[in-house]
């Protein structure tokens, strides 16, 4: 009897003893379509004086590009951004205009194509309408350094001629069609280019201020440094584009992907 009390009392300790050592940590799923990226610290191409790492927080990012056909479900869903509705404010004239109507994307086959032609607003309004927000440029950038099998290979000359070799000769396939690097995400080098949501915060000109809309952090772009290598021509034609555009801009090579934060 006293090695049956003995064991028992051996068996409910076990449980007891785990609960002592606190609760087990809760991590939900992933949402649909989008991958968990675990942060860390990086040397971006340009930083902030006395700024000599950029530290990103663990975050989730859409493991490709937003579709013609996810956008298109958007407008129809929010008439006041399509084609013949959005105001000037907010798109340019070019917004949207390879589209077969102004609440629809086209043939089928185009339907997996990255939407492009649109501006930041709509990117904005889009992704926030999905619970999420547009990457940061850290964050944007942070997953762009990685190859097929390692999250950072900045370093690898060989990686960024490749990535610059996709830039340059860039044109609009469907998603999922370039290379799936070693977080889970396609279509960072070769496709299109994305909107950030700080885009214009490294080089910034009274021009990109499109609206008194804007957060400051999206535009001030106060003594910014050049710290990255300088052999990443791919990064150099970002930050150039990004310096360029307002954010009612659209191009037939400007999409986007959205994020969100992990609480």
């Amino acid at each position: 009897m006293k090695a049956l009390l003995l064991t028992a009392a051996i068996l409910l300790s076990v449980p007891l003893a785990a609960e002592a050592s606190g609760p087990r940590e809760r991590r939900d799923p992933e949402p649909a379509g989008m991958v968990r990226i675990v942060g860390g610290s990086f040397r971006p191409l340009y930083r902030q004086p006395g700024e000599e790492l950029v530290t990103v927080a663990s975050f989730l990012l859409d493991a490709r590009p937003v579709t013609r056909a996810q956008f298109e479900a958007f407008v129809q869903a929010h008439p006041r951004w399509q084609r013949n509705r959005a105001p000037r404010l907010f798109v340019d004239a070019n917004y949207l205009r390879d589209w077969e109507g102004p609440a629809s994307a086209g043939a089928l086959r185009a339907r997996e194509l990255p939407v492009s032609d649109v501006s930041w607003f709509a990117a904005k309004s889009y992704c926030e309408a999905q619970g999420a927000r547009l990457p940061t440029t850290a964050e944007w950038e942070y997953v762009a350094r990685a190859d097929e099998h390692r999250r950072d290979a900045a370093a690898d000359a060989g990686f960024r001629q490749r990535a610059l070799e996709l830039a340059l000769g860039r044109r609009l396939q469907p998603v999922g069609s370039g290379f799936r690097n070693a977080w889970g995400l396609s279509d960072l080098h070769g496709n299109i280019m994305e909107w950030v949501y700080d885009f214009g915060s490294v080089f910034a000109g009274s021009d990109s201020r499109a609206t008194s809309r804007l957060d400051r952090n999206i535009t001030c772009a106060a003594g910014v440094t050049s710290t990255g290598s300088a052999g990443d021509y791919a990064a150099f034609l970002r930050y150039a584009l990004r310096g360029t555009v307002e954010a009612r801009s659209t191009t037939g090579t400007l999409g986007f992907r959205c994020a969100r934060s992990i609480p």
